[in-house]
């Protein structure tokens, strides 16, 4: 039987003082938080800091890994048991312990995020962890919150517009604010590197993987609100990640699942694709994330652009000038996985130029690969010192060895704060945008149109906190006076689902259907199709890719909102209703679907209210 020391109580690691944080890393490292910081005595303490670690200590400062529950000493069984089968240790304390990790990812299907306090608890956890080590160094802790439809932590926190949707308002001032929120939240809960914004060019309509995740299909375009928001992150005291490099925008493979081939030429991947990197870049962006994808004209070899030193280190550092942090996407998704096995990818990752290993699947596999190839002289100690350089100039400079811990009252003042979530209400309400008014329909007045029935897709919550979509659109109509009722229909709907939207349609004075990446063959245009032949108006709103107007006819009305969470489709309500002005442009062409050689709406198409 184990016997574990009592872990600390909630209080105990939220009330943690700036000071007796600073005590835990004392011998560490506690730079000056000014600009004229002497880079080079930092380094030099940074430089003591590396040689006091053993090798293994090291190779985990190279590793960012997830692990499984919602505290960092005493889980649910259930992910103590996940744990174990996947990781070899029990919590994530352990895992600080025996693999010395210099970051942990958090997820929501890990049970990291329940809530604020709970997730700033298990920060602290972690940190507390790392500070008992025999060389104290604090964790970096990260996720991927990019808002819209990438979304690790929920309500209570104030949760803001996706990528389209940003560059649908097209405002950089609302695009770095966005940002700045969503830093100073994260940041409030121990989470100090996020993995945002997306730098893709989303030029592929069929791009399965990032779509509305990024700002839009013009790089100048997207180099403007990448720059905003890296700027936003900044100001809020976390490292900023602009993904996935070289350039995932025009892809129709999704690299969890395949290896996808980017064809561009290098001087097309110099206009389409680089621009928002370099804008990262100049921009100051502390970390960079690669992308399992070939590129063959920046990498003859076809490798994987996560193992190309032609183009991670020739490219990215060389050409580009870039020396911060490059930190792989998850090393357990299939594409970096297709051409090497796990205990290579490691090895050949940090020979391309990567400094963080991020999320391997086997974690004792990768880690004794790394260890194994510095013994045996493929990879010297030297190279695993420059990444390890990188990695601790960033922790230093987000001041985690003055203070790594978060506390209950920042998190109180801070997380899903009044101010954060009217400046969401806003940002999200310059965003929604009108593809089709026919007559002037819209807006809708509860006078003329006052029955509603919502019917749709409801797709799973982001963050796991928000909708169902149909309901969320249903009691935003109601709330402005209108009487609206919700049927979920589903993204794939049933013949039997089809009938029962039409009977329930019998009466209404207007259906609005929720529409979600609506292809050739899907069943919602048999449902749209037989709701616009009731007679009964019918207003579409695409929850996602706004590429839903080009596949659907009849409607009297068509809006995009480029997400389904409650910010957006609240926004897209108010701008039904006439309660906000239609103010989104489109960030991509919306291509007409019988022909996709013409394009039905151009970029910065989007109609206005006449008065």
């Amino acid at each position: 039987m184990h016997h574990r020391a009592p872990a600390p109580s909630r209080r105990t690691l939220l009330t943690v003082t700036a000071a007796a944080a600073a005590a835990a890393v004392t011998g560490a490292f506690a730079p000056t938080a000014h600009a004229e910081t002497n880079a080079a005595s930092d380094d030099l303490a940074l430089r003591r800091i590396i040689d006091r670690m053993s090798l293994e200590e090291k190779v985990g400062q190279l590793f960012v890994m997830r692990v499984y529950g919602h505290s960092a000493t005493a889980p649910d069984q259930a992910d103590v048991d996940a744990n174990l089968a996947e990781i070899g240790v029990r919590t994530a304390a352990e895992l600080v312990e025996r693999y010395h990790v210099g970051g942990i990812i958090y997820f929501t299907w890990a049970h990291n995020t329940r809530d604020p306090q709970q997730i700033a608890e298990l920060s602290n956890g972690i940190q507390q962890a790392a500070l008992a080590r025999p060389t104290p160094v604090p964790v970096l802790i990260s996720t991927d919150q990019e808002h819209g439809i990438v979304c690790r932590v929920g309500k209570p926190a104030t949760l803001l517009p996706g990528a389209m949707a940003l560059g649908a308002g097209g405002s950089h001032a609302d695009a770095r604010k966005a940002a700045q929120i969503a830093g100073e939240e994260l940041a409030a809960i121990g989470i100090r590197q996020n993995y945002a914004p997306v730098a893709d060019v989303n030029v592929n309509p069929a791009n399965p993987v990032i779509g509305v995740r990024s700002f839009g299909s013009d790089p100048q375009a997207v180099a403007g609100l990448v720059a905003a928001q890296v700027k936003g992150y900044q100001q809020a005291g976390v490292a900023a990640t602009s993904k996935h490099f070289p350039g995932h925008g025009d892809t129709a493979v999704d690299s969890h699942y395949g290896l996808p081939t980017i064809t561009h030429t290098r001087e097309q991947w110099a206009e389409l694709d680089a621009p928002p990197f370099r804008a990262a870049i100049d921009a100051g962006i502390d970390s960079i994330m690669t992308a399992h994808i070939v590129v063959p004209a920046l990498d003859p070899s076809e490798d994987p652009a996560t193992l190309s030193r032609p183009i991670l280190t020739g490219i990215l550092r060389e050409q580009l000038g870039y020396d911060g942090v490059v930190v792989t996407d998850s090393l357990g998704m299939e594409g970096v996985r297709t051409k090497y096995g796990d205990e290579r990818v490691p090895v050949l990752a940090l020979k391309a130029g990567v400094d963080q290993l991020l999320n391997p699947p086997r974690l004792d596999v990768a880690w004794n690969a790394v260890l194994a190839a510095v013994r045996a002289g493929e990879l010297t100690e030297a190279r695993l010192d420059e990444s390890i350089l990188r990695i601790l100039r960033l922790k230093a400079k987000l001041g985690l060895f003055r203070q790594a811990y978060a506390t209950r009252a920042g998190v109180e003042r801070v997380v899903g704060s009044e101010s954060h979530l009217a400046h969401a209400d806003r940002i999200a309400e310059a965003t929604t945008t009108l593809l089709l008014n026919e007559d002037g329909f819209l807006p809708l007045s509860p006078a003329t149109h006052r029955s509603v029935l919502v019917v749709g897709a409801d797709p799973a919550s982001p963050s796991g906190t928000t909708g169902p979509p149909t309901t969320t659109l249903a009691t935003a109509l109601t709330e402005l006076g209108f009487s609206a009722t919700a049927l979920s229909t589903g993204i794939t709907p049933t013949a039997t689902k089809i009938e029962e939207a039409v009977a329930a349609a019998g009466g209404k004075d207007v259906v609005l259907v929720g529409t979600y990446n609506v292809s050739a063959t899907s069943p919602q245009r048999t449902l749209v199709a037989r709701l616009v032949a009731t007679g009964v108006p019918v207003v579409t709103v695409a929850i996602r890719n706004p590429y839903d107007v080009a596949r659907l006819g009849g409607q009297r009305a068509s809006l995009a909102s480029y997400s389904w969470t409650d910010v957006e489709l609240r926004a897209a309500v108010r701008v039904l209703a006439g309660r906000a002005a239609p103010r989104g442009r489109l960030p991509v062409p919306v291509q007409d679907a019988s022909d996709p050689t013409k394009v039905l709406h151009p970029v910065g198409y989007g109609l206005s209210y006449t008065r």
